[in-house]
């Protein structure tokens, strides 16, 4: 897990991150799901793009389109970073992961072999968050979270062609990927979603800049073609969209909540996998998306219940109130 100043500056504020009432951290379900599905439209854009551009334009194109975008829909407000060090830290960081899932789609990895291996951070999340962020994380979340994983395993069939060249470099960056995660949800007591989504892309253009010399477009082409400018457009489009709801997602429910809808890009991307590249998902990776939004399912139920003591409780308390005032 890397370290830092921005892991110092979290760990000094775990203490002081509010608690989140039910009905937020439903709602945070909510947008942190829609921001997975439209991450997983977004990654199979870029994919088809790649063996043209290359890792390194790749991001570049994300970071400008992405910038961009990510500024016309916050109208420019909210731009302004307050946590400048933790802000840097994360978007530092996140360049790392985006260049090694481009560099393993590039190599031809399937879409949803490189989320089966991703699937490996939520259990890293609910892990990190109890010392990171001081969050309480119950038996039962602990279950669905670790129920996800038992799917996870089905799917990934460690001797099967899933172990490669590519899968310790993947593993490394969903180790980076689960510590992002848990500063954004940090970050969002700082910081606005528009803040965190703006400097994140930013920070891929530098970084694209930096990757150019040794990771220059495959084609041999410095301009893109037009299928590609097309897909490398979306793809910035929509990530921005997805970064704009995962910044709210963690800002209203905690990362434990959160953790098991990584697996959802899974059941997305062999759907995608399926319809651009033919790729035909085995019944060990159908069993085990199954079992990963079985969890899914029960942590939305599980918060749906808490919401609905909450507001018994509170209406009890109400009562008493008024009985007991004179």
């Amino acid at each position: 897990m890397p370290e830092g100043p921005g892991a110092a500056l979290a760990a000094r504020r775990a203490a002081s991150l509010p608690p989140p009432r039910a009905e937020e951290a439903v709602r945070g379900i909510a947008l942190v799901a829609l921001a997975y599905l439209i991450i997983s439209a977004s990654d199979a854009a870029v994919k088809w793009a790649l063996p043209e551009v290359g890792t390194a334009m790749a991001m570049i194109w994300r970071g400008v389109i992405g910038a961009a975008c990510v500024a016309l829909m916050a109208r420019g407000r909210g731009l302004f970073p307050r946590d400048r060090r933790l802000l840097a830290a994360r978007s530092l960081l996140h360049t790392g992961v985006s260049a090694a899932w481009y560099w393993a789609w590039a190599r031809g990895v399937p879409l949803a072999d490189t989320y089966a291996v991703a699937a490996a951070a939520p259990l890293l999340m609910t892990v990190l968050a109890i010392p990171m962020l001081a969050e309480r994380v119950g038996w039962r979340r602990w279950s669905a979270t670790l129920v996800g994983f038992g799917g996870v395993l089905v799917m990934l069939q460690p001797s099967g062609d899933l172990w490669r060249v590519e899968t310790p470099v993947l593993l490394a960056a969903v180790a980076a990927m689960a510590v992002t995660r848990i500063w954004t949800r940090v970050l969002a007591r700082t910081d606005t979603p528009a803040a965190i989504a703006f400097w994140l892309m930013i920070a891929h253009v530098p970084a694209g800049l930096a990757l150019l010399p040794v990771l220059p477009p495959p084609s041999g082409a410095w301009v893109p073609s037009l299928g590609a400018t097309l897909a490398l457009a979306s793809f910035g489009a929509v990530n921005a969209l997805a970064h704009l709801l995962f910044g709210r997602a963690f800002a209203l429910a905690p990362v434990s909540v959160l953790a098991p809808f990584e697996y959802s890009p899974l059941l997305w991307g062999g759907v995608l996998g399926f319809l651009i590249w033919a790729e035909v998902p085995s019944w060990t990776t159908l069993g085990g998306a199954a079992i990963v939004v079985a969890a899914g399912l029960y942590t939305v139920h599980r918060e749906r219940v808490r919401r609905s003591q909450e507001r018994r409780a509170a209406a009890a308390a109400g009562r008493g109130a008024r009985a007991a005032a004179p």
